[in-house]
């Protein structure tokens, strides 16, 4: 129980409508010994059943107010700030306190309408919050709406997320990163090492003699510092990604100590070419 609200006049009301109901209930029973000697006609012993079916009624009602006068909460969680104190006037619509259960938060998300087809329940979501910088939570989507925004062509979308230890409240503000697809045999390579003349892009790769030879390739996806290979390398490749300026096809190069390459290499263990300053 959270809250006891004053029970003095509800209990009286209580008290009054269940005398009132035993009177009913004696005088419909009455009335239907009188019905059957035919000492009493047919609407009189329906109106005294209707009065007893009213005090009946009354009675329910004056219990159920009397029970609503002790706010209980309806699961389990944590309870927040009081908002009222003890024998403060309230009414219907006064907030008493909040009770929060933070074992499973949700988080939502709009998610523009280009993007609807690749999104499926059960998908994977991971994000950040200010409080916790470099943690990540992870979640999976258990809602797509079937409506679009209008004004803004995105979807809502929300996942579940386990937070058993209660890091997480709500009204965070969070930022998100919702897997659409994933190529597990992806190439990617530094931005830095592809250059573009128009719709055709090229890099230089450093073949078996050491020398820079220019490879045409066909691009894909673009992410921030790192650009997808759909065609024209292969995993393990040496890429030029510093001083592609100076080289010319042919031009013998020496490979960086592995501490200037670190910087461009895959930090989550893809299969990026290694990366080669000239």
């Amino acid at each position: 129980m959270l809250v006891k609200l004053d029970e003095t006049k509800l209990a009286a009301s209580v008290a009054e409508a269940e005398a009132n109901l035993k009177l009913s209930q004696a005088n419909y029973d009455r009335a239907q010994q009188l019905f059957r000697d035919k000492l009493i006609s047919q609407q009189e012993f329906e109106q005294i059943g209707s009065i007893f079916a009213v005090h009946r009624a009354d009675v329910d009602l004056k219990q159920r107010q009397l029970k609503d006068a002790r706010v209980y909460a309806p699961f389990a969680g944590i309870v927040g700030a009081r908002q009222i104190s003890p024998g403060q006037v309230i009414t219907r619509n006064s907030t008493l306190t909040w009770v929060v259960n933070l074992d499973t938060v949700k988080v939502e998300v709009k998610v523009p309408e280009r993007h609807l087809r690749q999104l499926k329940l059960g998908q994977a979501m991971e994000f950040t919050v200010a409080a916790f910088p470099g943690e990540k939570f992870r979640g999976e989507v258990y809602f797509i709406s079937p409506q679009i925004d209008e004004g803004t062509r995105t979807a809502l979308v929300k996942a579940r997320i386990p937070n058993s230890d209660g890091k997480l409240r709500g009204g965070m503000f969070a930022g998100l990163d919702l897997t659409l697809q994933t190529r597990e045999s992806a190439i990617v390579i530094p931005e830095p090492a592809v250059m573009s003349n128009g719709d055709n892009f090229s890099v230089f790769v450093v073949d078996e003699k050491g020398n820079a030879q220019v490879r045409p390739i066909e691009v894909g996806l673009r992410l921030p510092g790192r650009v997808e290979v759909l065609k024209g390398l292969n995993p393990g490749d040496k890429v030029v990604v510093e001083g592609t300026q100076k080289l010319r096809p042919g031009a013998p190069v020496k490979l960086a100590p592995p501490a200037s390459a670190a910087p461009y290499l895959d930090s989550e263990g893809g299969k990026t070419p290694a990366a080669v300053k000239a």
